[in-house]
């Protein structure tokens, strides 16, 4: 078992490394490759190069110009491509007992645990998240994200919601403990409109960029149906999306069936995640007003691997079935999506998976990676920041084998990742060149 000083020990050295290796980052690269996607035109360039100055790029194509002493990386039979979003992860969640992790331990040790997950999704390709909720650890998300902000450690953009907003009893209300004990909720109680906007400001307060709230659960399926309780009505998550518009701020919720999801929608939500079963006005307004589901399949598929009884493996099989099912309406219907994978219950740097997933059900390689690099940029608002390879972009990029446009599973085997034209991760046989004259 790790000591705290040999956590201590080691949380210092990654820091340090890190820190060190972005100080020493030159100003200006070119980095070099066999291929190079361009995701908006859903087409490969070959070869392909990118410019990055400073902290973007300043010009992408076959061929970009090699300003005097530039550093070319070349990466070989590889392709360039932005760096992966995850609109839907819980950086404060690791393998293991969900309920008891967050009884057993403490926010200090959460939150280191945080930071390894951040590094681990950045080394992974991640070079941008949406963190839905900290379950249990309030607004400690906040402080990551700053860390990372400053270059004190290494992780992904972020963008955060502190603790996620429940009713009590609620679907993450300790609802299955000893009521004597007294166990907390792993989200932040608000029983009414009033509630709610007072939650959110001190959510806002505490640091949230966007709030995140359950709006559905438990779930229930029987015979192709979904069973799931609404937890607010449509005027009561309209006072949350208004309260939030308030500061420029928007409203994800936690929705995996009717009729919550339909009051979200009606009420302004920026995302519906999971939803694993929408009606057909719900499916349209969510086409009409551009509101993106985000499925999340890989979590369904480890808790059906990793159930602790075969009754909760089979449970979790009928649920994906259903999911799977309604997810090609949802496609048929013009239902946007975005691409999260409700990471941190399985292991953080892994999720990629979902990708083939998202194949796997129905949509094509180069819809997923639009889903992802566009709807997902968009969803986290920095469309036009992030999510392509464009002059003016900061310079996240990162390197796969292959064809990402033909073989989704490359995404799963990322060489190279730049952030903000930093480099954190190299493959050993890259090449580097420090260019004396312009060419």
């Amino acid at each position: 078992m790790a000591t705290p000083k040999s956590w201590s020990v080691l949380i210092l050295s990654v820091f340090v490394s890190v820190f060190v290796h972005a100080q020493a980052q030159p100003q200006t690269i070119v980095l070099h490759a066999a291929r190079l996607l361009d995701v908006e035109n859903r087409r490969i360039v070959t070869p392909g190069e990118v410019l990055v100055q400073g902290e973007r790029i300043s010009e992408v194509g076959s061929k970009v110009s090699h300003p005097v002493k530039a550093e070319t990386i070349d990466l070989g039979d590889v392709t360039l491509m932005p760096g992966l979003i995850d609109a839907h992860i819980h950086l404060f969640l690791h393998p293991g007992a969900e309920d008891l992790q967050t009884v057993e331990e403490s926010v200090p040790q959460r939150t280191i645990t945080a930071t390894l997950a951040a590094r681990a999704d950045l080394m992974a390709g991640y070079t941008a998240e949406r963190d839905m909720g900290t379950e249990g650890a309030g607004s400690a998300d906040s402080a990551v994200r700053d860390a990372i902000n400053d270059g004190l450690i290494p992780g992904p953009r972020l963008r955060i919601s502190g603790n996620a907003i429940d009713i009590l009893g609620g679907h993450e209300d300790a609802n299955h403990f000893n009521p004597a004990q007294h166990v907390l909720s792993n989200a932040t109680y608000a029983n009414n409109a009033e509630q709610l906007v007072e939650v959110i400001r001190g959510q806002i307060k505490e640091g949230a960029d966007f709030i995140k709230i359950y709006e559905t659960g438990p779930d229930r399926e029987a015979n192709g149906k979904l069973s799931t309780p609404y937890q607010y009505t449509e005027a009561q998550l309209a006072a949350a999306v208004e309260e939030a518009a308030r500061t420029g701020r928007r409203v994800a919720v936690h929705a995996t069936g009717e009729p919550g999801a339909l009051y979200a929608v009606q009420a302004g939500v920026v995302s519906v995640d999971h939803a694993y079963q929408l009606s057909n006005e719900t499916m349209r307004i969510m086409r009409d007003k551009k509101i993106p589901a985000v499925p999340t399949f890989a979590i369904a598929e480890y808790f059906a691997e990793n159930a602790a009884t075969p009754s909760a493996a089979d449970r979790e099989r009928k649920l994906q079935e259903l999911h799977a099912a309604e997810f090609k309406k949802q496609l048929a219907a013009g239902v946007p999506m975005a691409v999260g994978s409700d990471v941190g219950p399985f292991p953080h740097g892994t999720q990629a998976r979902e990708f083939e997933l998202m194949v796997q059900y129905g949509m094509s390689p180069p819809e997923v990676l639009q889903a992802d690099l566009i709807n997902g940029a968009k969803l986290l608002g920095w469309e036009g920041q992030i999510g392509a390879l464009k002059a003016g972009y900061l310079a996240d990029v990162i390197a796969v084998p292959g064809d990402p446009t033909t073989d989704i599973s490359v995404l799963k085997r990322v060489s190279f990742v730049m952030k903000g034209g930093v480099v954190y991760r190299a493959p050993q046989s890259s090449r580097t060149t420090l260019l004396s004259r312009s060419e």
